[in-house]
């Protein structure tokens, strides 16, 4: 059975545990990529997400390098596997409640192929859009704990 790029087992690092929570890790510059880390913390009532940014120890850790240096798309690990790209918005998006839930099982209607084109075309153009923050995001003293480095 093949695996998809979007989706694969996560390898422990230098014996580095793995979360037990689901956790998002994004592009700390990016202005898209910060607006949806509060889109989550505003939408994720039950607190199911931890965040990281892709620029951060817990990313080197746990991902892989590929990831950390292109920072070309959103990384989830869930339950011990790592999902990139749309995949990952779908899986973060199906874990909330009401209708952003129904949103994304929704997006698994479209075939991944063009699901993922879309996400790559977005991609490149994100910085021009949103813009690029100087630094990484910095949580606010009570999203703190939500936070890995």
């Amino acid at each position: 059975m093949a695996v998809s790029i979007e989706e694969t087992s996560l390898p422990k690092k230098d014996n580095a545990e793995l979360p037990q929570t689901p956790v998002v890790f994004f592009d700390g510059v990016c202005g898209m990529c910060n607006h949806f880390v509060d889109f989550l913390l505003k939408h994720d009532r039950k607190q199911i997400f931890l965040f990281a940014p892709l620029q951060g120890e817990a990313a080197k850790l746990h991902l892989e390098k590929s990831d950390t240096e292109d920072l070309k798309s959103i990384v989830l690990i869930k339950n011990g596997k790592t999902f990139r790209h749309s995949t990952a918005v779908m899986q973060v998006l199906c874990s909330l409640s009401g209708f952003w839930k129904m949103a994304g099982y929704a997006l698994w209607m479209i075939p991944g192929p063009l699901r993922n084109l879309g996400y790559r075309l977005v991609a490149k153009v994100r910085y021009r859009i949103f813009g690029k923050k100087e630094s990484c995001r910095l949580p606010t003293p009570e999203e703190r704990a939500r936070f890995l480095s």
